[in-house]
């Protein structure tokens, strides 16, 4: 008797310190994500509609494709029959192509393209993959490297050639992804977009030196550098292990997030200027949420020290989910479109932005990270 109690002992002991391990409970992530995802996918029923903001723009382009991006991670941990309908009658009312159609070299446009993939790797069928491989080889096969000349660019276009390289087992993707990466990286602007010593990205050329912050600090742009530590998060989801250059990716991921970790916001979130808080100083939820996901990601993969980056993405999955997510599924805090900090502001708990779509995809793939986490 006493043995069984000494082992019931331990046993409590070992399950509740497995317990404790546990940093988020799966189940309130994935319905917080549920809630997101149905107060959008009731907003906008009908999958091709087009978007009216200052315009009216067909429902394929960049912001939706940020939507499905996060839209079939979700499906992926939490396969409802739904949510394959609804990004599968968007592809179809699309016919599986892009705003400017084929031969396009504007990534915002062939974004569409991750989930037209991720759809055809459910139930292959050559047409659904026609447009994207007519552009990835026009692309493959012509010399430039320059295209990517915003940072945005990298989130839009690389997953798409890191998807089709596995696809077709070729490393040709691999490289040329690789190639217009660190064009972007080391030479648009006078020297490159990212600045190695702050671990930071400039949203364009026209945000690096001399352009200054009203502090004098560099200008680094939340939602920006959260389009490229994200898209390295999902492109080393996607390529396996021993794929060229993998260890730049890597490399770039572990210098962002040190550099991110130390400009984190008491309460969770990130400014939409990182490095000046008292310029549009506000919480900001799209920077924030792909933040989330790139650190999880990180963490998830053993890239990034659970022990130092566990707090970080805790304390702003928090924010997050009590201050910016209403009870009906709106995501308050949301920056619009633009390119710098002072779009769209100021921001609110109320505010609805130009578009409320690719927020959505963000949060949705902050939380799919989360739900893997162990």
């Amino acid at each position: 008797m006493k043995k069984y109690h000494l082992s019931m002992a331990f046993y409590l002991l070992i399950i509740g310190f497995t317990f404790s391990q546990q940093p988020f409970d799966g189940e309130e992530v994935l319905s917080q994500m549920q809630l997101a995802n149905s107060y959008f996918m009731e907003k906008w029923p009908d999958v091709g509609k087009t978007i009216i903001t200052n315009k009216e723009r067909p429902s394929n382009i960049w912001t939706r494709g940020v939507y499905y991006e996060g839209l079939m991670a979700l499906y992926q941990i939490y396969p409802r029959e739904e949510y394959y309908d609804y990004a599968y009658s968007w592809a179809e009312f699309h016919n599986w192509s892009f705003r400017n159609g084929s031969a396009n070299r504007n990534a915002d446009d062939y974004c569409a393209g991750q989930t037209y993939i991720d759809l055809y790797n459910l139930e292959p069928d050559p047409r659904k993959l026609k447009s994207t491989k007519a552009t990835l080889n026009m692309l493959l096969n012509t010399p430039q490297l320059d295209d990517w000349s915003w940072i945005d660019a990298i989130q839009m276009g690389m997953p798409v050639f890191a998807k089709m390289g596995v696809l077709e087992n070729d490393n040709r993707y691999f490289e040329k992804m690789y190639h217009m990466y660190m064009y972007t990286r080391n030479h648009h602007g006078d020297h490159g977009l990212f600045n190695e010593e702050d671990g930071l990205w400039w949203r364009d050329k026209d945000f690096d030196p001399p352009y200054k912050e009203p502090n004098g600090e560099d200008c680094y742009w939340s939602r920006g550098n959260g389009w490229v530590i994200g898209a390295l998060a999902k492109t080393l989801s996607i390529i396996p292990e021993g794929t060229p250059h993998r260890e730049q990716y890597v490399y770039d991921l572990k210098v962002m997030a040190k550099a991110l970790m130390l400009v984190q916001r008491e309460d969770g979130f990130w400014n939409a200027s990182l490095h000046d808080p008292n310029h549009y100083g506000g919480k900001e939820t799209s920077g924030t949420s792909l933040f989330v996901y790139a650190l999880a990601f990180g963490v998830n993969n053993r890239i990034l020290d659970k022990e130092t980056y566990l707090p970080v993405i805790e304390k702003a999955w928090k924010g997050l989910t009590t201050e910016a997510l209403h009870t009906n599924g709106f995501l308050g805090y949301l920056q619009s479109t633009g390119k710098e900090p002072k779009e769209g502001q100021p921001l609110s708990y109320d505010k609805v932005p130009d578009f409320e779509d690719y927020g959505l995809g963000c949060f949705l793939l902050a939380g799919s990270e989360l739900y893997k986490m162990k």
